[in-house]
């Protein structure tokens, strides 16, 4: 009877071994934690003449994380508002039109023109009989013709340039002189902003990343000035195998393990990429190896604000597969 126990008891527990082997472990995801990165660029090709925060240090928004030298931009906005200062003038020029005293020099002359054109005309006038008895030259006579036409010309001209003054200014010099004015104003209120952007400042609060460029550097237009980490807490980078796609969606809530913490955290997915993308190494389990990833984010909670970035992490969801 004992040894018929003994052996029952054997039966049992390699029964038991072989439906725990035989039985499918839930389907995993495999990731990273994240941050979202803010890279911070340079406005300008100017030097660092201050640094306020240190690389891992907490920021707030709005605070000053380094400065620019400014000396160049503000030269830049100074010209610009003096050329939008002149433009300014124009315009007004342009609106008042014509000083009374340039109209009374136009009509002036136009007098003094008239007055050359009637003793042209009347020398000419005086030398046409005389041709006849050939007591003037011919070329004379073609002298005094051209110089009474000419005068004639100078008087059209004189009264044309006392018209344009009478009339004073045409809408189309004032819209031109409207557009430049608009013009000059942008290019210093561009100046204007770019000397703001001299000041770098924390867009929303965070942790210094990294700082690439120290006091005294010169970095080109582009080139990131500060990186920072923000967020109160990292979110969950997973990569979902394509026979769990089906099975994930926004807002489903599932457990997170975080390499090397015992702990379990709730990870609520914010977004799934549609289309998939090139799976990491450390994300080919088994089969999964030759099938399609699609990236997926879940949101921690407060709880997993210190944890550090690139932690790597096992995602499960036992719904998948069943």
């Amino acid at each position: 009877m004992g040894n018929a126990r003994v052996v029952t008891r054997i039966l049992l527990l390699v029964c038991v071994a072989m439906l725990a082997a035989c039985s499918k472990a839930p389907p995993q995801a495999l990731g990273t934690l994240e941050y979202d990165r803010i890279s911070l660029p340079a406005p300008a090709a100017e030097r660092v003449v201050a640094v306020s925060v240190r690389e891992g240090e907490q920021v707030v928004a709005g605070q000053s994380l380094l400065k620019l030298d400014p000396t160049h931009t503000q030269a830049e906005l100074a010209t610009a508002l003096a050329q939008a200062q002149q433009q300014q003038a124009s315009l007004l020029e342009l609106r008042v039109g014509p000083r009374q005293e340039d109209i009374a020099k136009a009509r002036a002359d136009l007098a003094a023109a008239q007055a050359q054109a009637r003793d042209a005309r009347a020398y000419y006038e005086r030398l046409l009989p005389l041709s006849k008895d050939n007591y003037v030259a011919a070329a004379d006579l073609d002298r005094a013709r051209a110089a009474a036409g000419n005068a004639d010309g100078q008087v059209g001209a004189a009264r044309a340039a006392l018209d344009a003054l009478l009339h004073g200014t045409r809408p189309e010099q004032i819209a031109q002189g409207e557009a430049a004015l608009a013009s000059a104003q942008a290019q210093a209120e561009a100046q204007k902003v770019l000397l703001g952007k001299l000041d770098v400042v924390a867009p929303r609060a965070g942790r210094v990343d990294s700082i690439p460029y120290k006091l005294g550097d010169q970095a080109p237009v582009g080139a990131p000035l500060a990186v920072l980490l923000a967020g109160d807490a990292p979110y969950a980078r997973i990569y979902v195998q394509e026979p769990m796609r089906a099975h994930v969606h926004v807002g489903d809530t599932l457990r997170v393990h975080v390499n090397g913490r015992d702990k379990t955290y709730a990870g609520k997915i914010r977004l799934i990429r549609s289309e998939p993308e090139f799976t990491p190494y450390y994300a080919l389990i088994g089969e999964d190896a030759a099938r399609l990833s699609y990236v997926a984010e879940l949101t921690l909670g407060p709880e997993a604000a210190d944890l550090p970035v690139g932690l790597p992490v096992r995602v499960d969801y036992p719904g998948a597969g069943q």
